[in-house]
């Protein structure tokens, strides 16, 4: 690896550390990083699970420091999501790396309109999930977001982040959930993609030095500036995520 790969990885592993914790769709950052410096797709597309691991776990532990732990109201979907994403890495690690970087275009064109969604908040957005979100549909949901994050990683924080704020949690709360339900669905994901090959270890231990840092300064600048630092991350990583789906760069 070269020095500038080095100094690329390391930074666009910051920048992401700090949107994943604030937002999400860091990946669409990443995982162009990694295959800028010579990754195929599929490759690069496993070796960007050891950074967001590691991010998802600082960032967690920082969260739970700063008093607003994630951790016991991560446990109701922890299992749909891990089945999710044990079921989602197991089909794209399969893939070809034409094919996957068909279907990812594809995916993130249909996903443009529900991600520039705003969500519902406080006790509106409660009342609307008690009339709407039985069990079986929280299992789903949360399943199906584990599916995707399983298999593509980019842009689940956002999903994440829209589904808790459906069951009332504010932008801080549900960042401190998120980044431990990622970590978990990460987790799940990376054994998946070892097995077949699709982690570079070089590349991934700078992308996860980087994005470690990020999560450290995302937490902080989250604790500190709530929903008025959330808010305008959560917007741009949409948009951000939205540009990139749409081919725009």
């Amino acid at each position: 690896m070269s020095s500038t790969d080095f100094l690329l990885l390391l930074g666009a592993g910051f920048v992401g550390g700090i949107v994943n914790t604030l937002a999400g769709g860091a990946s669409v950052i990443t995982v162009p990083a990694l295959v800028l410096v010579g990754l195929p797709g599929t490759v690069a597309n496993g070796t960007n699970r050891v950074g967001v691991f590691l991010q998802s776990v600082v960032a967690a532990w920082r969260f739970r420091a700063e008093g607003v732990s994630g951790f016991r109201k991560s446990l109701p979907v922890l299992l749909p999501v891990a089945l999710g994403s044990l079921a989602g890495a197991a089909i794209v690690s399969q893939l070809t790396d034409e094919t996957f970087n068909r279907i990812f275009g594809i995916v993130m064109i249909l996903l443009v309109v529900p991600m520039l969604r705003p969500p519902p908040t406080g006790i509106d957005a409660r009342a609307q999930v008690r009339r709407k979100w039985s069990t079986a549909v929280t299992f789903i949901v949360f399943l199906a977001i584990g599916f995707y994050g399983g298999a593509f990683q980019a842009g689940v924080g956002l999903f994440l982040i829209l589904a808790l704020s459906y069951a009332g949690y504010d932008l801080v709360q549900a960042n401190s959930i998120k980044v431990v339900v990622n970590g978990a669905l990460t987790a799940v994901a990376v054994p998946v993609f070892l097995l077949n090959n699709q982690v570079e270890w070089i590349p991934a231990l700078v992308l996860a030095s980087g994005f470690t840092a990020g999560g450290i300064v995302g937490v902080r600048a989250a604790v500190a500036g709530g929903e008025r630092v959330i808010r305008p991350v959560l917007v741009a990583s949409v948009l951000l995520l939205a540009g990139r789906m749409l081919g725009f760069y």
